[in-house]
């Protein structure tokens, strides 16, 4: 069993949509799972904050829009009289009843009912797609298996129960089609993977089942060395260890979702990255092998927040480290990066959420410096703090300014604080010392 995840823009036009049927078609068994078409959840988000903030009237404009857009490609794309029909009013039910939730009271629940619909859109219309081109396949609903638990994490239990029971209660099909994205939570709502969780669901199916392989495909063969929005002449990277991975992953490469790996490393499942509109190229394949050392790959994070912490009479107390991680424990507020000094403790996070509360608390004890926009740079591979050509990234401190260095904190992973608005520059003097130097190894 293989096991196939194709993302927004992979499902989002007709044309994709038939690469999609051409790639899945080739006689293997597979479960596929499609994201929103690409436009979809954003456009579902501003309906939520539409009614949240009061604002029926562009609710409803957004979802008559959305709604003309899936019926003009219901229209071009499915073409057997019985199963437009059938699509047909599928779509239009669906913005009906969003329409109705226009006028409910706004909560967590209402806004995950709602941005769960374009999941559920994307995979009634491409099955039926697949019906109509005589590909035996069938829809198997997510909200029947995927749940998470009290904690928010996957109800790995729940959902090896009831996925493989919900296989064996469908008729035999060579292509299973599921949602990405969307769960339910321990209290039977629906709820979700939160964004990009696409990514996620396909490696929790892929460990339930034993999966010979999972494949993550988007529009971009692979992991580049580099981001190539802002950097021209990036490469693909062919192999990458579960470490690797999520290294980058979680530092800013878009094209993974930070926990993907986690359900497949420990079963060693491989997960294979793939273009959708260049099926041929090799893609990145992530294995539990380690393919050299030195730098890999270059990814930025923007929407951090550095957080100066300064008590010349406590910092070197006992304690000291345990009372301002205990403020961020209690606001379930993560640190990126952290680096201490006689005089300060520096660190990071990415959430503001409780910033404001934060902040209150430290200063209580100690005097607090807040910087927003922020981003930060990671370096990525096997062993790099051990290789001897990585000292020679540190000649981009003539250049710019870095606020925080960690090194050595992890083996694989060496990260730089530097202002946003030198990102850009940043990444590509990083491209021309690391990639384009012929004395650095990758």
């Amino acid at each position: 069993m293989l096991v196939l995840k194709f993302g927004g823009t992979s499902v989002g036009s007709i044309e994709n949509m038939v690469n999609v049927k051409n790639i899945i078609n080739n006689g293997q068994q597979k479960v596929v799972v499609l994201s929103a078409m690409s436009g979809t959840t954003n456009a579902l988000v501003k309906v939520a904050d539409y009614i949240k903030n009061n604002n029926p009237e562009d609710a409803l404009i957004v979802i008559d829009v959305l709604r003309n857009t899936y019926n003009t490609t219901v229209k071009n794309l499915i073409t057997t009289p019985e199963i437009y029909k059938t699509v047909f009013v599928y779509v239009n039910n669906t913005f009906n009843s969003l329409e109705v939730l226009v006028n409910r009271l706004y909560d967590d629940l209402l806004y995950n009912q709602i941005v769960s619909q374009g999941e559920l859109l994307s995979t009634f219309i491409f099955s039926h797609y697949l019906q109509q081109e005589n590909i035996n396949a069938v829809l198997l609903p997510a909200l029947d298996f995927m749940r998470i638990d009290k904690t928010n994490e996957p109800d790995n239990y729940y959902i090896q129960q009831n996925l493989n029971r919900v296989i064996n209660e469908s008729p035999k099909a060579e292509i299973y089609i599921t949602q990405g994205f969307i769960c339910r939570d321990v209290k039977g709502n629906v709820a979700n993977l939160q964004r990009g969780g696409s990514d996620y669901t396909a490696t929790i199916i892929g460990a339930v089942l034993k999966a010979k392989e999972v494949q993550i495909w988007t529009d971009i063969d692979g992991f580049h060395n580099n981001d190539p929005r802002f950097v021209e002449n990036t490469t693909a990277i062919s192999n990458l260890s579960f470490d690797e991975s999520a290294e980058l992953a979680y530092f800013g490469a878009k094209i993974l979702h930070p926990q993907t790996v986690m359900p497949v490393r420990e079963l060693d499942i491989p997960v294979r990255l793939k273009n959708t509109m260049l099926p041929e190229a090799h893609g990145t394949l992530i294995t539990n092998q380690v393919h050299g050392e030195g730098i890999k790959a270059i990814a930025a994070k923007d929407g951090i927040t550095a957080i100066k912490i300064k008590s010349a009479r406590m910092l070197l107390a006992h304690g000291f480290l345990k009372k301002v991680f205990e403020v961020f424990e209690r606001y379930e507020t993560s640190i990126d990066m952290i680096t201490t000094s006689e005089i300060a403790v520096s660190l990071t996070i990415d959430d503001t959420t409780h910033l404001e509360a934060i902040v209150e608390e430290l200063d209580r004890f100690s005097v607090v410096e807040v910087d927003n926009y922020m981003s930060i740079v990671c370096l990525v591979g096997n062993a790099i703090i051990f290789h001897p050509d990585t000292p020679n990234l540190f000649q981009i401190l003539q250049d710019v300014s870095v606020r925080m260095i960690s090194y050595g904190g992890s083996n694989n992973n060496i990260s730089l604080l530097i202002n946003t608005s030198d990102k850009k520059e940043t990444l590509k003097k990083l491209q021309r010392y690391v990639f384009e130097s012929h004395s650095v190894l990758v």
